[in-house]
């Protein structure tokens, strides 16, 4: 098992703020391991974390990949790690990427993915890639150097600058037609459906029994990865 997770509820300045993240290592657990430990609290030390999220969020992403692969420089081994992440600061929603986990919410009765995911094949990731001077290659699927199946992940020093901690981030509003959050790692996404997560993640009265849930559907359907789950539901005071 290489998935980690973490789940932050804090207070800053009278301000409540909860961080969810879901990381998936994969040649190795440290990198994932090193995110639960680090990469929250790095963001909340940043000094524009309230004043300017997505750009505190997208620096300590990248500040905090440096850091685990200053600590790394002796090891022998060459770990990475997704992350997706959703940080609430008040009112607002923003859910960071790197990697081919994903967040999906329910909107109004729909699901709606926040994150796409990082492959090497997207005409983007591929180009940016290329642009860096590295190269995707099909070995069983498309791979950055014929190793990677993913674009963007932390950690993998032996392809940097190819493969970056760079996140993808996205920013909603949380009024009464947010009704759930799903964050994965790719082991549930690749037998479960963004749709049929979030129907189950809002119909369960805890959101616990219901990551619960679907990561025993994504075993029983025979989920060949590590299956990681969080369900965060949102519950709106009706009368306000």
């Amino acid at each position: 098992m290489e998935d980690f997770y973490d789940v932050k509820l804090t207070e800053i300045d009278g301000q409540a703020v909860s961080l969810f993240g879901v990381f998936d290592g994969h040649g190795g657990s440290r990198a994932a391991e090193y995110l639960k430990e680090h990469l929250f609290e790095n963001l909340l030390k940043h000094p524009e974390f309230l004043t300017d999220t997505k750009l505190a969020i997208s620096e300590t992403y990248q500040k905090t990949d440096t850091d685990f692969l200053e600590s790394e420089a002796s090891a022998f081994r060459d770990d990475g790690s997704t992350a997706s992440t959703a940080v609430l600061v008040g009112d607002h929603l923003y859910v960071a990427n790197v990697g081919d986990s994903r967040a999906v919410i329910s909107k109004a009765g729909k699901a709606m993915a926040l994150s796409e995911d990082h492959k090497p094949n997207r005409i983007d990731e591929r180009k940016r890639i290329e642009n860096a001077g590295g190269i995707v290659i099909w070995a069983g699927t498309w791979r950055v150097g014929g190793v990677l199946a993913m674009s963007r992940a932390f950690g993998n020093r032996l392809l940097k600058p190819y493969v970056v901690a760079e996140p993808e981030i996205q920013e909603e509003q949380v009024n009464g037609e947010m009704e759930c959050l799903v964050l994965a790692s790719d082991g549930l996404w690749d037998v479960v459906e963004n749709e049929e997560a979030v129907s189950l993640g809002k119909s369960e009265d805890a959101p616990e029994s219901a990551a619960r849930k679907l990561t025993e559907i994504a075993y029983s359907r025979g989920s060949a990865d590590n299956i990681t789950c969080i369900v965060v539901q949102f519950h709106h005071d009706k009368t306000g």
